[in-house]
């Protein structure tokens, strides 16, 4: 299959009777570029599961609100239409994924505290919208995963069993990898391009243009908490750190130490999330 006829593939993802209707139903709240923040509060107003897992979601380690938002249009104003927008998508289409990918959920949310952590120290103003993108920067999995399924067993399987990593194993079975599959399908949802680009460049961030400092912080981030064996990536192995993004960054020893001491406290916290969620 040539790489545009494999896009046109992934794009069709919302067709697939593996999806649960309440994703088919958001999905077109979020692929239509007018929603409106009512609208979108609406849509999870009208569903008490979905209201209760946002209202969980927000008040979790992940973004630093803990037990001080109440209700759905707190969370949208404080928060903004992106950021609601991924986290929908993230506790919708994770859950799908744990059947093929055990791990993933727990690895993306690991990663979006500690990107959450990282913004803050370097200042950035929307540290909440660089945790929505490491939320979702293993998103190409869940799609690959969910189109092809059989395919990506043998994936996950040949990873293991060469000792390599699942981007290796993808980029042989379908010439791309999860990066390019999640900006493909992030696009097609109208992402900003901003959140576009991290999920494309959060293994070369070096090629990140318009967010070179959000897409390194979601790099480290990754490796961050796979060295932590925080839930799993598709494979066991720590990639190591793009020089690029480390010069980005320009974390001193200090910000790391108090990076690290503070995600010791955030992830046991999460692990709590986890275990109640279950």
């Amino acid at each position: 299959m040539d790489v545009q006829a494999l896009r046109s593939q992934i794009e069709k993802i919302d067709t697939l009777p593996t999806i649960p209707g309440v994703l088919r139903k958001l999905l077109v709240v979020i692929e239509n570029p007018k929603a409106s923040l009512n609208e979108v509060g609406g849509f999870i107003a009208n569903d008490p599961v979905l209201t209760s897992r946002v209202l969980k979601i927000v008040n979790s380690p992940i973004y630093g609100f803990p037990g001080r938002i109440s209700s759905v249009s707190q969370a949208l104003i404080l928060l903004g239409l992106n950021v609601v927008k991924g986290m929908l998508l993230g506790v919708s289409v994770f859950e799908a994924m744990q059947k093929t990918m055990l791990g993933l959920w727990e690895h993306s949310l690991g990663c979006a505290i500690t990107a959450r952590i990282l913004a803050q120290k370097k200042g950035l103003t929307e540290p909440e919208e660089v945790s929505v993108a490491a939320l979702l920067h293993d998103i190409g999995k869940v799609v690959l995963g969910l189109k092809f399924p059989e395919e990506y067993k043998k994936i996950m399987a040949e990873a293991e069993d060469k000792g390599i990593f699942i981007l290796e194993a993808e980029k042989k079975h379908f010439t791309i990898s999860h990066a390019e599959a999640g900006a493909w399908i992030a696009q097609k949802w109208n992402f900003p391009r901003n959140l576009v680009e991290v999920i494309e460049y959060h293994h070369k961030p070096h090629l990140s243009n318009t967010v070179p400092v959000q897409t390194a912080i979601v790099h480290l981030s990754d490796i961050i908490v796979r060295a932590k064996c925080f839930g799993f990536a598709g494979d066991n192995f720590v990639p190591a750190v793009n020089s690029v993004a480390w010069q980005t960054l320009g974390l001193s020893e200090t910000d790391l130490k108090e990076t690290l001491s503070e995600l010791e406290d955030s992830l046991s916290s999460a692990e709590d999330f986890l275990l109640s969620e279950a």
